[in-house]
């Protein structure tokens, strides 16, 4: 992972305690200093969801390689899927200066 760029600030906390409110806040008052790591999932993309933009949508053999050759930050499976934050989309928004 890089040592450039902010540090991420991880939001975290039970379903209903306004996650995604404080996210959406953050990202509209303040675009420049505050981005967004695009997650990774084994499940199939929604209607009208873009890889890449909603999720990295991948299989399960390639999510697990890249676990055990240590590319995730965090990773979990939820719903018989699987979901992860890689250090490479932390990253990516981290390399134009902003926190993740």
């Amino acid at each position: 992972m890089a040592t450039n760029g902010p540090k991420p600030l991880v939001i975290c906390g039970p379903s209903g305690t306004g996650k995604s409110t404080l996210l959406t806040r953050l990202l509209a008052d303040y675009p420049s200093s505050f981005g967004f790591s695009v997650s990774h999932t084994t499940r199939l993309p929604r209607e009208g969801e873009i890889d890449g933009v909603h999720y990295h949508f991948t299989t399960v053999k390639d999510m697990k390689e890249d676990i055990n050759e240590g590319k995730f930050i965090e990773w979990a499976t939820f719903g018989g899927n699987m979901y992860g934050t890689s250090k490479k989309a932390v990253d990516v928004v981290r390399d134009c200066g902003k926190v993740t």
